[in-house]
Parts: structure tokens; C-alpha cells; sequence
């Protein structure tokens, strides 16, 4: 039963991101938002997710109680979309509240997820996430038709992985390992680590929060983009499904390998930015730019640090959260046709980063 509501909850969670990622930047476009108005609104989820763990070092602890208050907050703030949709400043100021609620969800259940599951099953538990994103992107591509069909939707799977959430509880509550401890974080002692893994988000901000408006301005219809986003994600599932073998090797390696690639990725998105063909291939290489690189950054996480929970929130906080909040600034501000050459620079800058680690801590 564990299985079957992990999946669960990783699916509706990532639809709901996928709707976030996918359409929203649209959807804005589409009702008056600037590029660099989109810019800023996506890049308020991010700085949330880089705020709120400061608040859990002294002030606050992430338990159950805190946990399920963050499940209400968030179908609050889904709901408020419909009223501040329409006004730029509302719903920038709606986006955060929604934001800091959700910063606290996933983090707290992939401890849950690696602790009880181990790396043999997490992999194949989380790739339902990757479903989810993929059915989300070729059902609301047809769907689309106005803004509020996008609300409807994202209210919806936001209930949904409430109702998930709630349900796994029990299971954390059960095994200790996942508790909390109360060691501090040293992020001095891994702090080119923690640096690949900002830059390597910071990339992303062009892939996140343009990548369907850069497509599409570039002369491919809105239904092949959702299309690539779905061909995407399936490379991306089936490594999830077959990486159990390849985690068992040195995993700062095969980080490594994965910055690198998408380095190439961003640059083949560059010279190419009319082809099919080429965005297809780019899309193939998400099974190692999300794929692989986040299971083994989670995994080696939560072999290095004892605080389990607050480092799998730094991580969300550090990476999607300050690298996704100025990699959608970012993004906004440079939107044109060097706008994966950035991305590009920024994945490369990750992958050499990693070459600063100590011998002794490469394991």
C-alpha cells in the first residue's frame, strides 16, 4: 500500500507541476504578462523554496503537524488563483503563499520514499512523478482553451496530492530513520557540490519557464512542444525505471557525466533553435538531466548528511529554489536567441565546479 500512495502522490504532484511549468507561462502571455512579468511571478516559487528551510535551522520544525498545515495552505492557494489570476501583484503575492507551502511537501516525503524504499525501488516509485508530468502536458494541450481550464485542472490534482499526502503520514511516523536530527548543515565542507547543483537549476530557468514559449516562437505548434515535453519525460522514465544498476557506482561520476551532457544539451537548443529533429534529441537527454542527475543527488544526500530532512530541504531550496528564482529572472531578462547559450554557460560552470571537491569526500 505504501507503494501504490507514494506513486500516487508523486504523480499528482508533478501533473500539478506540469501544468505549472508547462502552461502557466502560456496562459500569462496569452491574458497580457510580460515576458519579463512571467519572469518574475515563476520566479517567486523558487525563492520561496530557497526562504522558507532557514526558518527550520532554529525556529521551526518540520513535523507532521507542520506538514499537514502545509497540504491545506496549498489547496488554499490554488483555489485564490481564480481571484488573482488577472492582477499581476496579487497573484505574485498568491504565488508565494502557494509556494512556501508546497516547498515543505516534497522534502519531506522523499525521505520517506528513500528510507523505506531504498535505491532499487525509489526510482521506479518516482517515476510515476514523470507520468504524471507526461499526461498532464498531452491532455491539457488539447484542453487549453482558455485560463481557467488550466485553474480547474491544477486545483484539482492539488487536491488530489493532498489527499496522497495525508495518507503517507502514518508511514513516516513509524520509522525513526526519517526523523529529524538535530545537526546543523555544513555546506562549507561540500560547498562545490552545493554550487553544481545552483548553477545546474540556474540553467534550467530557460527549460522551465520558456522552453514552450521558445518553441513556439520559433514555429512549432503548441501540441508538438506538449509533445516534446511528453518524449521528454518518457526518456526520463525509463531511466528512472532501469538507473538502480548505475546508482551503485561512484555517484559524484555519474553527476559529473549529467552537468555535463546538459551543458551540451542547452548548446544543441542554441545552434538549433528551428528544428525538430534537434529538440527531440535534447529532450532525450532529460533521462540524464533529470532523471539520473536527481536521484543521484538525492541519494547522496542522504548518505552524507545525518540531518536528512533538512538536507533534502536545502536542496530544494538551494537548487530549484535560489537557482530556479534567478534562473527565471534570468530567463525573463534575456529571452531571445541566445537564451540556451546562457543556459549552456551556466550547466558547464556545475559540471567544473565538481572538480573542486576533495578526494576524500568523492564517495
Amino acid at each position: 500500500m505504501l507503494f501504490f500512495n507514494l506513486s500516487a502522490f508523486y504523480f499528482f504532484y508533478f501533473a500539478a507541476t506540469g501544468i505549472y511549468v508547462i502552461f502557466l507561462p502560456k496562459v500569462l502571455n496569452d491574458i497580457g504578462y510580460s515576458y519579463f512579468d512571467i519572469g518574475v511571478v515563476l520566479a517567486v516559487a523558487p525563492l520561496m523554496r530557497f526562504l522558507v528551510p532557514f526558518l527550520f535551522l532554529k525556529h521551526i520544525k518540520l513535523d507532521s503537524s507542520m506538514f499537514t498545515k502545509s497540504l491545506f495552505i496549498a489547496i488554499l492557494g490554488a483555489t485564490l488563483f481564480y481571484l488573482t489570476i488577472n492582477n499581476f501583484y496579487l497573484f505574485l503575492v498568491n504565488n508565494a503563499i502557494l509556494a512556501a507551502a508546497l516547498s515543505l511537501i516534497l522534502p519531506y516525503l522523499e525521505i520517506t520514499a528513500i528510507s523505506i524504499l531504498g535505491k532499487e525501488k525509489y526510482g521506479k516509485s518516482r517515476l510515476f512523478g514523470s507520468i504524471g508530468f507526461m499526461v498532464i502536458a498531452l491532455v491539457l494541450a488539447k484542453l487549453l482553451t482558455n485560463s481557467f481550464v488550466a485553474i480547474h485542472f491544477y486545483l484539482a490534482v492539488i487536491i488530489l496530492t493532498v489527499i496522497f499526502s495525508l495518507l503517507l503520514l502514518k508511514y513516516d511516523k513509524k520509522n525513526d530513520v526519517i526523523n529529524s536530527s538535530n545537526e546543523s548543515l555544513n555546506f562549507f565542507k561540500y560547498l562545490p557540490f552545493w554550487l553544481a547543483l545552483f548553477f545546474m537549476q540556474l540553467s534550467f530557468g530557460s527549460f522551465y519557464n520558456f522552453f514552450t514559449i521558445y518553441e513556439t516562437d520559433n514555429g512549432i505548434s503548441l501540441e508538438i512542444t506538449s509533445y516534446l515535453w511528453s518524449f521528454g519525460v518518457v526518456c526520463e522514465i525509463l531511466m528512472l525505471y532501469f538507473q538502480a544498476p548505475i546508482l551503485k557506482n561512484n555517484l559524484l561520476n555519474i553527476i559529473k557525466f549529467c552537468l555535463a551532457i546538459t551543458s551540451f544539451r542547452w548548446f544543441l537548443l542554441f545552434l538549433f533553435p528551428n528544428s525538430l529533429e534537434i529538440a527531440f534529441l535534447t529532450q532525450s537527454i532529460h533521462a540524464f538531466s533529470f532523471g539520473l542527475f536527481h536521484s543521484a543527488v538525492v541519494i547522496y544526500l542522504y548518505s552524507i548528511y545525518e540531518n536528512k530532512k533538512l538536507a533534502q530541504q536545502f536542496m530544494y531550496g538551494v537548487a530549484y529554489g535560489l537557482g530556479g528564482f534567478l534562473g527565471a529572472l534570468i530567463a525573463g531578462k534575456t529571452y531571445g536567441e541566445s537564451l540556451f547559450l546562457y543556459s549552456a554557460i551556466f550547466a558547464f560552470i556545475a559540471f567544473l565546479s565538481l572538480f573542486f571537491m576533495k578526494k576524500k569526500i568523492l564517495n
